[in-house]
């Protein structure tokens, strides 16, 4: 009976939901284009990246306040041209002992591209710190919910 009863348990849960290192950010649309940001200053533009990185990332976003040991943290520096294109990612802070998450946040903020047209600037190179849960889900130090 138990048999039964646990084969009927797995036809009626669906397919195991894929881990955060399987998820995929949405593609942005070829023909859709960028945004404007109004911003003046880098740490004013860094506030539109976040938000369009958060967009872009809606399922990876750690809700609520993040546990009291992160997994790794980075501060990344990013320079966006004209078009919003990113042209160059420097590590500031390098989490050296997750490799793989160095990784994922550059194939992260690349595959967010085209970025807000930094309109009042013409190019901009901005700086956030990404706080990393070992679950594979990330804030931005820039719109975090803090730490516990």
């Amino acid at each position: 009976m138990a048999l039964v009863a646990a084969i009927v348990a797995a036809c009626k849960s669906g397919p195991p939901a894929p881990s955060p290192q399987d998820a995929q950010p949405p593609a942005a649309s070829p023909s859709a284009a960028p945004r404007s940001s109004a911003a003046g200053t880098p740490r004013a533009y860094r506030q539109d990246a976040a938000r369009h990185l958060y967009a872009h990332n809606a399922q990876r976003i750690y809700q609520g306040k993040l546990p009291p040991l992160l997994y790794a943290i980075g501060v990344l520096e990013v320079d966006i041209d004209r078009s919003g294109r990113v042209t160059a990612l420097r590590w500031m802070r390098a989490p050296r002992h997750a490799p793989e998450v160095v990784r994922e946040i550059e194939r992260t903020v690349r595959a967010a591209a085209p970025f807000p047209v930094p309109a009042r600037m013409q190019r901009v190179t901005y700086t956030d710190t990404w706080l990393w849960d070992k679950s594979g889900h990330f804030q931005l130090d820039t719109l975090t919910e803090g730490q516990h």
